[in-house]
């Protein structure tokens, strides 16, 4: 699952195609402008002779050539810019327009590789997984009640399932909302079929839409990404080894963790996730877990510091009722 040098490239030469795209664009709308308003093309030639003009000047020892410059180029800018407006243009029509400024396009920022590159890189990872064909299905806006019973009560809480989602479904939503403005962790727990992975599936699209970078793993992916990096003897190997995954993991802006439960428990699946947990709220950045196991359970498989981190900073969200697949496929047979 590491990023290959092939695949590298092949993101490389997306933010190429991007900037080429972006110079493309500029030109067009530069000429568009130029035919609807010529006086902006009479307005872009002055400014290149009176520039060169000016610094001649300077060259010659005029003093105010440079300052006369100055305020010779923000008059012309100031006519460029009401004639945009005034003929229904944005001010910056005429500008380089970027996919993402922050780093306009590069992949870089400072030298450092940009957020919108990081998600490229997972997008690419994960192209062969099934997450992307789910999040077309899976998300909040084919989300119903209709599957969900209204009569049997939760003992534990005097709610029926159907209002047991209604509260877990607008949770959802707010975190939703909320995210990249206030820190929040969810941890859904409850039987299987209940719409546990079905939510996490929805809040990861809706934030991938909102371009947050998100990681989705079952704990058995996770463990094995731990371990590859661990034990691996083979140092030809290492070199493709997701350590660049594993980064992001500590610094996504979320972290999805599905079927907590389902690896096979040790002290090192447990000091691993300890520090995985710990490392992103230190650096508050939010988690989502989902699991089957009870409460007594976790507590039972994982040690005390999992468990404290886990119940004192997360948001508790328990699934209640019966499984809605069994259902779902019961109202098919029947239609």
């Amino acid at each position: 699952m590491a990023l290959k040098n092939s695949q590298y490239d092949t993101i490389t030469r997306i933010y190429n195609q991007k900037q080429l795209r972006n110079r493309h664009n500029q030109t067009k709308r530069q000429e568009e402008i130029y035919e609807k308003i010529p006086r902006i093309h009479e307005i872009d030639d002055n400014i290149a002779s009176i520039s060169v003009k000016r610094a001649k000047e300077l060259l010659n020892g005029n003093a105010s050539a440079l300052s006369d410059l100055h305020q010779e180029l923000e008059e012309l800018a100031e006519e460029k810019r009401l004639l945009l407006l005034r003929s229904g243009f944005s001010e910056n029509y005429l500008k380089m327009q970027y996919e993402c400024p922050d780093c306009q396009d590069t992949g870089y920022c400072n030298g450092k590789k940009c957020h919108c590159f990081q998600q490229a890189s997972i997008d690419m990872l994960y192209a062969q997984s099934n997450i992307k064909g789910l999040l077309k299905t899976e998300n909040f806006q084919n989300f119903t009640l209709e599957y969900y019973d209204d009569q049997e009560v939760n003992p534990m809480t005097g709610k029926t399932q159907k209002q047991t989602m209604t509260e877990i479904y607008n949770t959802c939503r707010t975190f939703v909302e909320n995210f990249g403005n206030s820190y929040e962790n969810l941890f859904f727990y409850g039987d299987p079929g209940l719409g546990k992975t079905f939510f996490s599936n929805c809040i990861a699209k809706e934030l991938l839409d909102r371009s947050f970078c998100v990681i989705y793993l079952s704990a058995i992916e996770l463990f094995e990404l731990f371990s590859r990096t661990t034990f691996s003897e083979d140092t030809a190997k290492q070199s493709e080894l997701p350590n660049e995954l594993q980064q992001f993991i500590m610094e996504c802006d979320l972290l999805i963790i599905d079927d907590l439960g389902t690896e096979f428990t040790n002290s090192f699946t447990n000091s691993n996730l300890f520090y995985c947990l710990n490392t992103r709220y230190l650096h508050k950045k939010s988690t989502l877990i989902s699991t089957n196991l009870t409460m007594n359970k976790i507590s039972d498989m994982y040690t005390e510091r999992i468990f404290s981190r886990i119940f004192s900073n997360y948001t508790m969200l328990k699934f209640f009722g019966t499984d809605i697949r069994i259902k779902k496929k019961l109202l098919t047979k029947r239609s």
